[in-house]
């Protein structure tokens, strides 16, 4: 059996059962057969089940929401914008998909010669806790619209929610199979992969999984799509908004609480404003509201577990061993732990280093653009960089330096179906959402005509 608890009361939620060989077989069958047909359907007839779907997760958004603070402690309120941003990348991908996938005409030797962008088959999705709509959402769309089936690995403690998606596609009106929950624990997830009808995988999760399940995917000469972890850096500069800039730079670290790859996990701070600006930052992150995440006003839930919030304290401790300071926070109480604010922090420190998965951050001065630079790109992590500046033409000039996949612009690094997602180093590789998510699990064929 899996079971989810809720990490605020401590009360178990559901139990399923685990699914069988036998019952990951029938899936697999039943996935294949679908994609026969689902693959020759239009775009006009994928588009009204994926505006449909959009339609059901606005009706129902607070169900469904409601299961996610249950299951993994995000707030309310803000479990209900992650369901409402899964409707919009519904709506996004039924109005630009087939545009996306037309034909692309290429002028040569030929008569006529183009690439066309075919589905693939199965693809199988390896997905985390912490957005459990929105992660699985941002695959499953434009997967579907582009004719493939999917088949969701969720993580172990939100099997509620994974459920919630496969009821949601099945209200929706879609054909039965073309989305389907494998309940299923990470021991079972090889196999899987290396399953001939299975075409492609994505994960969304750690550094460890990402590894695993790129590795088994590459001795099976499968794609792979990994968007793994992150310790993005927020970098303000001395001529910055600061009001403005501080609460930018609370919300990047505090929303989910903490609980984010892209979340802004290192302040790096110009000396000139570092005392004026953690006075303001400060005083922010005590006004943000803790308590039951089912409350309307909780800002700052509980950890999705209790080993998790024992990992941020332990990461913390080592940090302050080694010389930094703490000036807010730094107490746990079970699966919560107070927002936390570090300062004298340098490269080497576990909050440096490590991606802290929760509501900490380091904060670290420099004395010059050179320094900065030198500081964001020292990570192993390659997701974002946001960089906090009046000077637009500076900006400019300095974003070729910053070797992430984003840099953000007096705003925090965000997902936005219009733009591509992804990382690079040890973040992971391929990009999610826009055009380029869309054709990341596609047969690009080359067509020439003599």
């Amino acid at each position: 059996m899996i079971i989810s608890k809720n990490p605020y009361s401590g009360e178990e939620i559901s139990k399923i059962k685990e699914f069988t060989k036998k019952d990951i077989e029938h899936a697999l069958v039943n996935a294949e057969k679908r994609f026969h047909s689902w693959k020759s359907t239009s775009f006009n007839e994928r588009a009204e089940l994926l505006q449909a779907l959009a339609k059901e997760l606005k009706q129902n958004s607070r169900e469904y929401a409601t299961d996610i603070s249950l299951e993994m402690g995000k707030p309310i309120s803000q479990s209900i914008a992650e369901i409402e941003k899964c409707a919009w990348v519904c709506e996004y991908y039924a109005e630009n998909a087939e545009k996306q996938l037309s034909n692309e005409i290429i002028k040569t030797d030929a008569s006529e010669s183009y690439v066309s962008f075919e589905p693939l088959g199965i693809i199988l999705a390896v997905m985390p806790w912490n957005y459990p709509f929105w992660q699985v959402f941002r695959f499953a769309a434009p997967a579907l619209m582009a004719g493939n089936i999917a088949v969701l690995k969720h993580a172990s403690n939100v099997m509620k929610s994974a459920a919630n998606i496969q009821k949601a596609f099945e209200r929706a009106g879609f054909p039965q199979d073309c989305f389907q929950s494998l309940v299923i624990g990470s021991d079972k997830v090889e196999a899987i992969i290396r399953d001939s009808r299975v075409k492609a995988v994505t994960l969304t999760g750690s550094n460890p999984a990402g590894s695993a399940v790129a590795s088994v995917a590459g001795e099976e000469i499968k794609k792979t799509v990994l968007e793994l972890g992150g310790s993005n850096a927020l970098v303000v500069f001395e001529d910055t908004k600061l009001t403005e800039t501080v609460k930018t730079c609370v919300m990047a670290r505090f929303q989910n609480t903490g609980q984010s790859c892209i979340a802004g996990k290192r302040l790096l701070l110009h000396k000139n404003i570092a005392e004026d600006f953690l006075e303001e930052f400060t005083k922010q992150v005590r006004e943000l509201k803790s308590g039951d995440p089912m409350n309307e006003e909780t800002f700052i839930g509980v950890l999705a577990r209790e080993d998790l919030a024992k990992d941020i304290e332990e990461q913390v401790q080592k940090s302050l061993d080694m010389g930094a300071e703490i000036i807010l926070g730094g107490n746990r109480d079970s699966a919560y732990y107070e927002p936390s604010i570090l300062i004298n922090v340098k490269p080497g420190m576990p909050v440096f280093e490590e991606e802290t998965f929760g509501p900490v951050i380091g904060v670290t001065t420099f004395k010059d653009e050179k320094e900065a630079i030198e500081l964001v790109n020292h990570s192993k992590f390659g997701l974002g960089v946001s960089i906090f500046t009046e000077d637009l033409d500076f900006a400019r000039k300095i974003i070729p330096q910053f070797e992430d996949g984003a840099v953000f612009i007096n705003d925090l690094v965000k997902s936005d179906p219009r733009l591509p997602f992804g990382g690079t180093k040890s973040s992971g590789y391929g990009r999610e959402l826009s055009e380029h998510g869309i054709r990341e699990f596609v047969n690009r064929k080359t067509v020439y005509f003599k």
